[in-house]
């Protein structure tokens, strides 16, 4: 005796015995019981959601004799008439289904349209039903749309697609359109636990559950899933072996990490990774059902009455609950939104484990840390705290003030021949003492203004319009004690903006011509600055560091040597790697200066990338400066009103 598969022997024979489409079945047994019939209807919907059933259970009730035979249209086929039967067993001559997949010629089509013609042989109604029929040429359309628009009163049309899109919008408006729906997990997981109980098969619920999700809403695929699990069960199912089966991801895995991302635990969620990878599970099934708990996570924390009323039978929605409880709403979307496009970087990375590891580790790089995070807002230099040279705790407070120290204010800009008065300086106060409107000095006293920068602002015009220009008074606060404040630059006489302070340490001077140095390029030279540049030098020509270790060694600051052991310092986080150290280190004592290095973070005033940098600006300078004093080029610029274009100048 051959075996008849679940999906077609449990096929539903009327409308009584459809699931998951109430809203299709209604509308049809209306009709049929009101006599409202169209003749031509659509039915749309992705696969094994009825499509072909509900067509043949429409075509019984069209034709249904009853069991007396002298039935007529009804919504509730008797099934046992002539019609009904041979209609369930795919012989009923008035009956005619086409697979467009394969005949979507218009040759296909008019020889299924000259049956038109001819009246039913046994039935009352001629039923042309045409699968997929997306699928049809545009030729074969048009040869249909007159039938279709007005077929004779005894033959109706069925047509089924799970594209409509593609479907021309004349066929369209021709029809009356109905939408299946694809079936929920719980409505799939009702009908498999009839089924196996008509079958008298043994199995557990959580195996029911992962077969309802695996079905994906298709009721067809959920009964061929069940065919194969009793198969690999041995006539039983249980959760081990189906989830053996579909290679599905134990939920168990997936609350461990997310209790682990709830609580920034990365340790936890690198070691259920290496599980997964062990165990062979599937890193896109590991994201997909994250993104299925997560998301009723979210619904549990939108609503929380949902969360108080889930089924105490279901471990599963009970840990979905309480990891709810735990995670913030807003870190439940970010984690979410992560899984989906996570699973589209899965094959972009050369090892999918890997990349499983870095999306979940992506929460925590974005998780807010319980202590208060680094402001990063730019401050006044007035109120950057500097370090205090050579004292204990040198690495420390160079640390603070990396957190602290930021650009100066945007300086403002004056024209041609005007340069804003400096406002005096006020008398030094000592710190922590009132001043006579009663405001307390935050501030030590600043230095003595030395006699070049007295003659600067004595040349300014009393009678210009004052500006809020910074005073060199206000750099040497953000700066480190050993700098000198920098002179003082005059304003430009060809009506070019410049800064009419620039930043303390600079060394280079631009002529009235020449573009000014960038921050870059300023620095304060140190004696052990002159050794690590030529070191660093050395070593960049002889090739001997590349990439983030000749990016370490340009960057940083030779603060001391103690015999072999030298002390660098940085200012970004970035550049002070262990791989990058270890290399630098290997070259240093490959060159014979150190065999130990430390590295600190901190404010640097002297690197070999500002020395190069300074020495770029110089060359650019003297360049500007030769072209300007040309005698030839100022008589075009008298004589005949030319301009040289800015940046245009480049030196050899």
């Amino acid at each position: 005796m051959s075996y008849l598969v679940l999906a077609r022997k449990y096929r539903p024979r009327n409308f009584t015995e459809m699931v998951g489409q109430e809203h299709v079945v209604q509308a049809l047994t209306n009709a049929l019981t009101q006599q409202r019939l169209h003749h031509a209807y659509l039915f749309t919907g992705t696969r094994g959601v009825g499509k072909t059933t509900v067509s043949r259970i429409l075509a019984k009730s069209l034709n249904c004799q009853g069991a007396d035979g002298q039935g007529g249209i009804t919504a509730t086929p008797c099934g046992v008439c002539q019609a009904c039967t041979d209609i369930d067993s795919g012989r009923f001559v008035d009956y005619t289904e086409l697979d467009a997949a394969s005949n979507r010629g218009v040759d296909e089509v008019q020889s299924l349209l000259e049956q038109a013609v001819y009246k039913p042989v046994q039935g009352r109604f001629k039923v042309f039903m045409i699968d997929e029929v997306h699928m049809l040429t545009n030729t074969a359309f048009n040869a249909m749309l007159k039938t279709l628009e007005e077929p004779p009163e005894y033959l109706k049309f069925v047509l089924a697609t799970t594209d409509p899109q593609k479907v021309p919008v004349t066929v369209l408006s021709r029809c009356l359109q109905f939408n299946l729906r694809p079936m929920a997990p719980e409505t799939v997981l009702t009908h498999l636990t009839q089924v196996l109980a008509s079958e008298n098969v043994p199995a557990e619920a959580p195996a029911l559950r992962l077969l309802a999700r695996a079905a994906r809403g298709s009721m067809r695929d959920a009964l061929s899933l069940t065919d194969q699990a009793i198969a690999f069960g041995s006539g039983q199912l249980q959760e081990a072996g189906v989830r053996q089966m579909l290679g599905a991801v134990d939920r168990s895995y997936v609350f461990r990490l997310i209790d682990a991302l709830a609580a920034g635990d990365g340790r936890t969620v690198v070691e259920t990774t290496d599980v997964l990878r062990l165990n062979g599970l599937s890193a896109a099934s590991t994201l997909e059902e994250m993104s299925a708990v997560l998301q009723r996570m979210a619904v549990f924390q939108a609503v929380p009455q949902m969360a108080a009323a889930i089924d105490q039978d279901d471990p599963e929605a009970a840990e979905t609950a309480r990891l709810a409880g735990q995670m913030p709403a807003d870190e439940t979307q970010l984690l979410y939104s992560m899984c989906l496009h996570g699973r589209g970087e899965l094959g972009l990375a050369p090892d999918e484990y890997a990349a499983l590891t870095m999306v979940l580790l992506r929460l925590l790089a974005f998780k807010p840390r319980s202590e208060p995070a680094e402001k990063k807002t730019l401050t006044r230099p007035d109120a950057a705290v500097a370090p205090a040279a050579g004292s204990a705790q040198a690495a420390p407070a160079t640390a603070g003030a990396l957190a602290s120290f930021a650009a100066p204010a945007a300086v403002p800009l004056v024209e041609r021949g005007t340069l804003a008065p400096v406002p005096s300086t006020p008398a030094a106060m000592p710190p922590g003492q009132e001043d006579a409107s009663g405001q307390v000095n935050p501030n030590p006293p600043p230095p003595e203004v030395s006699a070049a920068e007295t003659a600067v602002r004595a040349q300014a015009p009393r009678a210009a319009t004052a500006l809020p220009v910074r005073t060199p008074d206000d750099f040497a606060r953000a700066a480190p004690p050993d700098r000198t404040p920098a002179p003082q630059v005059v304003a430009d006489v060809m009506s070019i903006p410049v800064r009419l302070a620039p930043e303390p340490g600079a060394r280079l001077q631009p002529t009235p011509h020449s573009t000014p140095a960038p921050a870059s390029a300023r620095y304060t030279p140190t004696e052990e600055g002159d050794v690590w540049h030529a070191t660093v030098q050395q070593m960049v020509a002889a090739e001997s560091i590349t990439a983030l270790v000749r990016e370490l060694a340009l960057q940083s600051q030779l603060v001391a040597r103690d015999g072999t052991h030298w002390l660098l310092r940085v200012e970004r986080e970035s550049l002070n790697q262990p791989t990058a150290r270890e290399r630098l280190r290997a070259a240093l004592e490959a060159a014979g200066h150190a065999s130990q290095i430390s590295v600190e973070l901190g404010v640097v005033i002297d690197s070999p990338a500002r020395r190069n940098a300074a020495a770029a600006a110089e060359r650019q300078r003297r360049a500007e400066e030769i072209v300007h004093n040309d005698p030839y080029v100022q008589t075009l610029m008298r004589d005949y009103g030319a301009k040289i274009v800015p940046g245009s100048i480049k030196p050899v």
